[in-house]
């Protein structure tokens, strides 16, 4: 039995209700990403969590909490510790991002010479490309992925935690919209400015574009459920093209579509990561 925790948008519950077998193997709950304790009743009798969801859209008056980054750390805190109540559940799976693995050093002058499990993002570094909402991304995501993986040591390792720092996904898609993160591996294709300059924002921090499929996401999540045994971070993805290489692949491969020049240059420097080991 698959117990997902939605909000009241009705075109998402829609959705999962069409799914095949969902009339017998789908409990769905309603829940808030900012009222985490709505969560608990889903997690009563699992064995396996994953937490997907990270708080977006936020607003100081109807909020207790006074940022994204308050509000994900508090979120992870409490739906590990309902975890540890239920006392059926055996390991949580957190979705991480890669921006939260950056090689760039402590002063954010230059790159580490590899990008790995034990890179993390420096948070007193800013970036030319970077806007509030990305900046408060990079800090909320950081931040409740050290939180939730804190709880491998806490009360004797009781609960596993698994983290999965995923690069930027791309893939088919069931819903009705064009999801955020496609958009931007396509903006070079489609001349959008606001998501060419995420792509320019995260070479930034990261040196590359890391990429992934979302059905090898789906893959490690399900991969991390079935291990006898697991807990720890394991970065997620299957390239590090830089802009200019992106820009390449889709001209060679679809010769068919211009990119405009602006869209095709990228930035200079950076690195290249090697994901053998990942």
């Amino acid at each position: 039995m698959v117990t997902p925790c939605v909000t009241d948008d009705a075109s998402k519950v829609g959705l999962l209700k069409s799914l095949p077998h969902a009339d017998t193997k789908l409990l769905l709950f309603q829940a808030d990403i900012y009222d985490p304790q709505e969560f608990e009743p889903a997690i009563e009798g699992c064995e396996f969590v994953f937490h997907v969801a990270t708080p977006m859209q936020h607003n100081n008056l109807s909020s207790q909490y006074k940022d994204t980054a308050e509000a994900a750390v508090a979120g992870v805190r409490i739906i590990a510790d309902s975890c540890i109540r239920s006392q059926t559940v055996k390991r949580l799976i957190y979705t991480a991002s890669v921006l939260a693995a950056s090689p760039r050093t402590e002063d954010g002058a230059g790159f580490k010479p590899y990008l790995d499990e034990s890179c993390w993002t420096p948070l007193d570094v800013s970036f030319p490309h970077g806007t509030d909402f990305t900046m408060g991304y990079i800090v909320s995501k950081t931040l409740a992925e050290n939180a939730v993986l804190s709880y491998n040591v806490i009360d004797g390792g009781k609960l596993e935690v698994v983290t999965l720092p995923c690069g930027l996904v791309g893939g088919e898609t069931l819903l009705p919209i064009l999801p955020p993160t496609v958009g931007v591996v396509l903006s070079q294709l489609t001349g959008d400015s606001n998501g060419y300059n995420s792509l320019k924002f995260m070479q930034e921090v990261i040196g590359s574009v890391p990429l992934v499929h979302i059905e090898d996401v789906c893959r490690a999540h399900i991969f991390c459920m079935e291990q006898p045994s697991m807990r720890g971070r394991f970065c997620c993805a299957v390239a590090s093209p830089s802009i200019k290489e992106i820009a390449a692949c889709f001209q060679e491969n679809y010769p068919e579509y211009k990119i405009a020049k602006e869209f095709a240059e990228g930035l200079e420097g950076g690195i290249k990561c090697d994901l053998l080991s990942w």
